[in-house]
């Protein structure tokens, strides 16, 4: 009887740790867009600029770019468990100072914190369930695993939207609190670990490769604001960034082992896929940065309503990830590569119809057909990366496939907010210039003043947005567009076992 319970026992904490790790990943996978619906609330009461707003979603990608690749060298040289309960206390500060923010300086903050707390989340959460759950189970739990994690992404805005118009938008921050809270919880009722000792790091190949992202993010990110090179800091920022990739590539050539192994470049399949997943990322979380304040901020609709007209977009996403990850074997990866792709281009084919005068239908057929190409991308790309890489670079691999996702979602926002604003400018001095003498719209202008003139700007800035905002679109379909090609080039994924 003792035993049964020992069982019983032992099942129930390998239950509690499994359900621990998934949402501690769901946790720092939605924290990225959580906000997204919220974007108009959060502006308003931190006084934060327009072109500020993508520093939410930016800093926070970047920072974990940073520290992802850290966490297997930090688990062996600590433990696992300890890393992944200090990232998720980490994590928690930097919920709580959102929440305290009183300027977008201090909430951006907060982002890069918790940004860089979420980097070690997920691997380490995967190495846990791998290790908790017996080989045999290992395909099911990466699979649980890996929707969890879309999952967090694409509901991030619904949810946002709905505890923004409800509660207010620091209660975004307090349920991933809540979250962070019963996952320290549990993992603190399970067992210890044993040390497995340091990782190789090649920590200077990775500072240096740090260096240059962080130098290219923050001038992508500052450009606009202090009018590019114009500007002394510019000018550094653009220096740090070649500084640290210069020093990278040199450090590549001439050391044998460093960060990110030179013999991934030697693999077609993982080079062409790589690439085409940087594509991947650049219009899974732009989309989303340009979708919702065009919903709330443009067309008027409450945060709730916002979150709602994005959701098919996710669940089409997470639909066709599922379908295609239990696809059958024969069925010819590449094949889906296309059609993935496919679909993502109609999809924001058909956003470039979007206008201040539709009503929800376009906005939700378009974010289903792309949710769904999406989905489809994710796992053939996967497949296709790693079916012809050697097994032993597989870790380094990991890495770098995961590490291209997110640096295209994080360049893509930043390269999208910088367009949208120059664009939006621009439409506004070619809209305004219509205001002249022997035209209506200037005896308009001469007619009204005070409040009415301040309406007729607000109507010019608001159609420029909304130009702006499809241009944006088109340079995601132009992207995706430049590396569908590379599809053609993969080679036939080498069959299991």
């Amino acid at each position: 009887m003792s035993a049964v319970t020992l069982s019983r026992a032992a099942a129930d904490g390998r239950r509690t740790i499994i359900a621990a790790a998934l949402l501690a990943t769901y946790l720092q996978a939605a924290a990225i867009s959580l906000p997204n619906a919220a974007l108009l609330h959060i502006q308003g009461s931190l006084s934060m600029a327009d072109d500020e707003a993508g520093w939410i979603f930016s800093a926070y990608i970047a920072a974990s770019l940073v520290t992802m690749p850290m966490a297997r060298w930090l688990a062996g040289c600590f433990g696992r468990k300890t890393v992944f309960q200090l990232s998720l206390v980490v994590f928690a500060v930097g919920l709580v100072l959102a929440t305290l923010a009183t300027t977008s300086l201090q909430f951006v903050a907060a982002r890069i914190l918790q940004g860089s707390a979420s980097g070690p989340i997920a691997p380490l959460a995967l190495a846990i369930l791998l290790d908790t759950v017996p080989a045999p189970r290992h395909p099911r739990i990466s699979l649980a695993w890996t929707v969890t994690l879309v999952l967090g992404i694409v509901s991030g805005p619904s949810l946002g939207g709905w505890l923004c118009e409800e509660y207010g938008w620091p209660a975004i921050f307090h349920f991933g609190l809540l979250l962070a809270g019963v996952c320290l919880l549990a993992m603190a009722l399970s067992p210890p670990e044993r040390r497995t000792g340091p990782a190789p790091l090649d920590l200077f190949g990775l500072a240096t490769f740090s260096l240059g992202v962080i130098g290219l993010q923050m001038l992508l990110d500052r450009g606009e604001r202090v009018e590019w090179f114009d500007s002394v800091e510019s000018r550094v920022e653009a220096g740090v960034a070649a500084l640290g990739f210069g020093l990278y590539l040199a450090h590549v050539v001439t050391s044998r082992a460093h960060f990110l192994d030179k013999a991934l470049v030697r693999d077609r399949n993982f080079v062409l896929s790589t690439i085409l997943f940087f594509g991947f990322g650049f219009v899974l979380l732009p989309t989303m940065a340009l979708t919702s304040p065009m919903l709330d901020e443009l067309m008027g609709y409450p945060a709730d309503t916002t979150g709602l007209m994005t959701a098919p977009r996710g669940v089409a996403l997470v639909a066709a990830l599922v379908l295609t990850l239990r696809a059958p074997a024969r069925i010819d990866p590449r094949l889906l590569v296309l059609g993935g792709i496919a679909l993502v281009v109609t999809a924001t084919w058909r956003m470039l119809g979007y206008s201040p005068g539709m009503d929800w239908r376009p906005v939700v057929v378009a974010g289903a057909l792309q949710g769904a190409g999406l989905g489809i991308l994710m796992p053939a790309l996967t497949r296709t990366a790693f079916s012809t890489l050697d097994p032993a670079l597989r870790p380094e691999g990991t890495v770098l496939f995961n590490l291209s996702r997110l640096y295209g979602s994080t360049i893509g926002i930043a390269l999208v907010q910088t367009f949208f604003h120059q664009n939006t400018q621009a439409m506004h001095l070619a809209l305004a210039k219509t205001l002249v003498p022997g035209r209506a719209g200037a005896h308009v202008a001469d007619a009204v003043s005070g409040p009415g003139l301040a309406a007729l700007n607000h109507l010019v800035t608001g159609q420029a947005a909304f130009v702006g905002i499809i241009g944006q679109f088109k340079l995601m379909m132009i992207v995706m567009l430049a590396v569908a090609p590379l599809a053609l080039f993969l080679r036939r994924p080498r069959p299991a076992g």
